[in-house]
């Protein structure tokens, strides 16, 4: 008993903190880390978008090509969105889905995580004023990087500076209250820079993205600080747009908008609360089973099986995990295994307590038996949310990759539970019981 309770005075900081973070008003915070729900696509309502790479299938797209791809649209995303709750999947050699759940606006999304992002600064030499005008939104073949789908003899522009010179990128209101992109140079972009600026006074310099200009400045004079604004005809979320663009880098390959649907959050909250209905009326015909059938142990299975739910929610929110239907139905699945570890823990005992043992032999001897079951079944759970995990991973389907984490973090929380807390909680109530005058309390 004094082991016993030792270790749940041990537990008890780790289960403090655990319905702290857990708790579902404001959300905990530890420093700059803030604890939150994250919920998913199908429960809040948002934007899904699935792009694909705007090459002819003959040309080979490489695996790095691809997950570069994929880690700048997820920074993209998150950038745009503020949190980390965009999912970001890779689906087949070609294609990536971009999941933003909480975004209402479907074509500010593909705006900012479908451009390819490439920036050049070009040079357009002695023009009039309004041709440098005409210009805005022209498209323009550059020399970089060289294409080759375009006929001999066309023209050229000469790309002075690329994006890739860019350090630091942000939108801000000019003089005049116009919006505006700043950037600050790198040591090698600030000196092409200032070298081009200093011997083109006069000149009309280009900034295009995607090969589209967006504006065309006069070089009044020589720059040299390494500092510069691009302004041309933005509003402040165009501006804010295209500074995370920049941000994030430009992408290897360009893409395109293969498919975009919208989710109401009318239907994700519905979806949400028959989520949770469902949830708390199976939890409480679990507890109500337990405690009926299996009596004081039950209660005490129940308080076990309590702790487990709070520190299994209180772990999603920690890692984070983005929580959808299938998340929930991995969790509430998870309950049940968790369930059966205490139900096969306690029939054990039951079993014990019948041949006429001590209820402290009992105990131990109905946890040492029902431990080899527990330990197999759930590793063969695991090992199947590994291969759930990895196809899921491998064609894109983040359906199947949040069931697979939630059901695998609920087994390894169940697992811990079951080897701690159940059996501490069983040795600290019942040791000083004396079975023979307490047998209904036991069901034996």
């Amino acid at each position: 008993m004094r082991n016993s309770r030792a270790l749940l005075l041990l537990l008890l900081p780790l289960l403090a903190l655990a319905v702290w973070i857990a708790w579902p008003t404001d959300p905990a915070a530890i420093g700059d880390v803030h604890f939150t729900t994250h919920l998913g696509l199908d429960l809040v309502g948002g934007v899904q978008v699935l792009l694909e790479a705007d090459l002819s299938q003959d040309i080979e797209i490489s695996s790095t090509s691809m997950d570069t791809a994929r880690e700048i649209i997820e920074s993209r995303a998150n950038g745009m969105l503020g949190v980390g709750e965009a999912v970001v999947q890779q689906v087949g050699e070609r294609r990536i889905s971009v999941e933003l759940p909480g975004e209402a606006d479907p074509q500010k999304a593909i705006d900012v995580i479908g451009e390819t992002g490439q920036l050049e600064f070009v040079d357009m030499g002695q023009i009039s004023a309004q041709d440098s005008v005409n210009l805005i939104g022209q498209v323009l073949v550059t020399d970089y990087p060289p294409s080759p789908d375009v006929s001999e003899g066309t023209a050229f522009y000469h790309t002075v500076m690329i994006g890739a010179a860019i350090e630091k990128v942000g939108s801000q209101p000019d003089n005049f209250g116009e919006p505006q992109v700043v950037f600050t140079l790198d040591a090698e972009g600030t000196r092409v820079f200032a070298d081009y600026t200093s011997s083109h006074v006069g000149s009309f310099l280009a900034i295009v993205l995607d090969k589209q200009v967006i504006s065309a400045p006069r070089v009044a004079g020589a720059i040299t600080s390494g500092s510069g604004s691009i302004t041309g005809n933005f509003t402040l979320e165009t501006a804010a747009n295209l500074a995370t663009t920049l941000r994030y880098g430009s992408l290897p390959i360009p893409f395109t908008v293969s498919q975009s649907r919208t989710v109401g959050p009318s239907l994700g909250q519905d979806s949400l609360e028959k989520s949770l209905y469902a949830g708390a009326i199976g939890l409480g015909l679990v507890l109500l089973f337990m405690a009926i059938y299996y009596r004081f142990p039950g209660v005490l299975a129940d308080i076990a099986l309590g702790v487990y739910v709070v520190l299994t929610f209180a772990l999603f929110k920690v890692v984070p995990v983005t929580l959808t239907l299938p998340g929930i139905a991995g969790f509430i699945l998870s309950i049940g295994v968790a369930v059966d570890a205490n139900i096969l823990i306690v029939e054990r005992m039951r079993e014990e307590l019948r041949s006429g043992r001590h209820l402290y032999e009992a105990i131990d001897q109905g946890w040492s038996r029902a431990w080899p079951s527990i330990r197999d079944s759930n590793i063969s759970t695991l090992l199947t949310c590994a291969i759930l995990f990895w196809f899921g991973s491998l064609y894109g389907a983040s359906v199947v990759i949040g069931f697979a984490t939630t059901l695998a973090l609920g087994v390894l929380v169940s697992l811990f539970t079951a080897m701690l807390i159940t059996r501490s909680l069983l040795h600290l109530a019942l040791d000083n019981i004396r079975i023979t005058n307490r047998r209904r309390w036991f069901g034996v």
